[in-house]
C-alpha cells in the first residue's frame, strides 16, 4: 500500500518522435512532478492509442524505444514511478470492454475527434462516416480505463484533452451508479504555466504540420533547424518585436527570467536574426547535450530499455489483475460455485458485493459522505465540507487504506464500532493492492 495521498496518471502516444514541443510541454514537466514525495505517479507507454492513427507496425515499435528511452534520459526514475507499456497490461482492454457497456452511445457523438472526422466529411459531401474506424470512436473509452484502471485522481492535459477526462468521469459515474462504488472520479490537471512551443514555421509544434525540432537530433541537424526558423525580413539594428516571435517563445521555454530579459532586450536593441538563432541553439544545447549523451546509450541498448517496462508492467498489474478481479465479480463475471445471490437482483446484489461510499450534497450546500457496509447499514458518516473535491478526497484515502492513527478524531462519525468500520475499510485496500 502506497503512502502517498495523490495518484497522478500521464501517458504519450506512440507515433512519432519525440520532439522540443513534447518535451518542453509534457515530458519534463511530468518528470519533475513525478519527484514530489507525495504524489504516486503513473506513466506509460500508449501503443495501443497509436494503431487509432499509425498504420505502420515498425513505426508503433520505434516510437515506442525513443519515447521510452527519452523519459529516461530526462529522469524519469522507474524506481520511483509505475513506468509501464500500455499493451503489457491485459486488464486494460477488459476493462475498456466493461466501460464500453455502460457508456451511451450518445456521449462519444460528442467526442471532439469524432465530431471533427464526420464534419470534415460533411464538408466534403461525403457520408457522415466515411473513414470513421471504431477504434477511433471507442478512443474516450480506452482512455477512460488507461485512467480508472489505476483509479488516478489527476491527469495532466492541453485544454484540447478535457472533454476526455469529463468522459472518463461520467463513465465511471454509469459503472459506479451501476454496481457500486469503484472507481474515482478523476480531474484534469491544467498546467497553464506550461509553454506550447511553435514550430519551424510558427504555428504550434507538431507532427501533422511536419513543423517539429526532434529532441534529439545530433547538434549539427539541430544548428540546421534552429536557422530555418521563420523569421520577418526585419535587418540587423532594426527593433524587432517580441510577441509572435517563434524564435523567442522558443529560447523562453528554456531560459530563466534573466536570460529571457536580456533577449528581449536585445531584440529591442536589433539583434540580427542569425545571431538570435545561435543564441538559442546555445541554450537548447546546455540543457539537451547531457540527455542526448544519455538518449543515444539507452537506444543502442532496447534491451534494457524491455527489461524496465516489463518490471513496470509487473508493478502495474500487481494493482489492475485484482481490481480488476474485483470488477469482474461487480458485474457478474463469477465462479459458478459462488452463485449465491438471487437473480435478478441488478444494482441492489451488485452493489451488497462490497462496502461502498456514497458522496452527497447537503441541504445548506455543502458536501458529505457515507460508508455503508455491504447490507447498505451505515458504518460512519463525515462531517461537511466546502467542496465535493474534499469529500472526494477522503474518500480516496480511506480506500487506499490511509486511516488517521486516531480515527475517532477524524472528520466523521461513527456509527457502528470502530472495529467494524476499520474491518471494511480493509476490503478497500485489499482489493487495491
Amino acid at each position: 500500500m502506497s503512502s502517498k495521498s495523490l495518484r497522478v496518471l500521464t501517458g504519450i502516444t506512440t507515433s512519432g518522435t519525440p520532439h522540443l514541443g513534447n518535451y518542453v510541454g509534457a515530458i519534463r514537466p511530468t518528470v519533475r512532478a513525478s519527484k514530489l514525495p507525495e504524489v504516486e505517479s503513473f506513466y506509460f507507454l500508449a501503443d495501443y492509442h497509436a494503431l487509432i492513427k499509425v498504420g505502420e507496425p515498425a513505426r508503433v515499435q520505434r516510437s515506442t524505444l525513443e519515447i521510452a528511452a527519452t523519459w529516461l534520459a530526462c529522469g524519469l526514475d522507474p524506481e520511483q514511478v509505475t513506468f509501464y507499456r500500455q499493451s503489457d497490461i491485459p486488464e486494460i482492454p477488459e476493462l475498456t470492454w466493461l466501460l464500453t457497456c455502460v457508456t451511451g452511445k450518445g456521449l462519444l457523438n460528442r467526442a471532439h475527434a469524432y465530431k471533427a472526422a464526420v464534419d470534415k466529411n460533411n464538408a466534403a459531401s461525403e457520408e457522415p462516416d466515411a473513414g470513421v474506424t471504431a477504434g477511433l470512436f471507442m478512443y474516450p473509452v480506452l482512455m477512460a480505463a488507461d485512467i480508472l484502471m489505476f483509479n488516478a485522481h489527476r491527469v495532466p492535459v492541453g485544454r484540447d484533452q478535457i472533454q476526455h477526462i469529463e468522459m472518463a468521469r461520467d463513465i465511471a459515474a454509469s459503472f459506479n451508479h451501476l454496481y457500486g462504488d469503484h472507481f474515482t472520479l478523476p480531474e484534469a490537471a491544467i498546467e497553464d504555466h506550461v509553454a506550447t512551443l511553435p514550430g519551424l514555421d510558427g504555428r504550434k509544434m507538431s507532427k501533422s504540420y511536419d513543423n517539429t525540432i526532434p529532441l534529439f537530433v545530433p547538434q549539427a541537424q539541430l544548428r540546421k533547424l534552429i536557422m530555418g526558423i521563420l523569421t520577418d525580413s526585419r535587418a540587423p539594428g532594426e527593433p524587432k518585436a517580441t510577441e509572435g516571435s517563434a524564435l523567442f517563445q522558443l529560447y523562453q521555454a528554456f531560459a530563466s527570467a534573466d536570460e529571457t530579459a536580456a533577449l528581449a532586450k536585445a531584440y529591442a536593441d536589433g539583434i540580427a536574426w542569425a545571431d538570435a538563432k545561435h543564441l538559442l541553439l546555445e541554450r537548447i544545447e546546455r540543457e539537451v547535450a547531457p540527455l542526448r549523451t544519455v538518449y543515444d546509450e539507452l537506444m543502442q541498448d532496447p534491451a534494457k530499455i524491455e527489461r524496465v517496462l516489463k518490471r513496470g508492467a509487473e508493478k502495474a498489474r500487481a494493482i489492475a489483475t485484482p481490481f480488476t478481479a474485483r470488477l469482474r465479480h461487480a458485474v457478474g463475471l463469477r465462479s459458478l460455485q459462488s452463485a449465491t445471490e438471487s437473480p435478478g437482483k441488478g444494482a441492489k446484489a451488485a452493489r451488497s458485493v462490497m462496502p461502498s461510499f456514497k458522496q452527497f450534497r447537503q441541504a445548506d450546500g455543502r458536501f458529505a459522505f457515507k460508508l455503508l457496509d455491504a447490507r447498505g447499514e451505515l458504518l460512519l458518516e463525515s462531517l461537511s465540507f466546502e467542496s465535493p473535491k474534499e469529500a472526494a478526497g477522503w474518500i480516496g484515502r480511506l480506500q487506499r487504506g490511509e486511516v488517521p492513527a486516531d480515527i475517532q478524531q477524524a472528520p466523521w462519525t461513527l456509527h457502528r464500532p470502530l472495529a467494524e468500520v476499520t474491518t471494511a475499510l480493509a476490503q478497500f485496500s485489499s482489493s487495491e493492492n
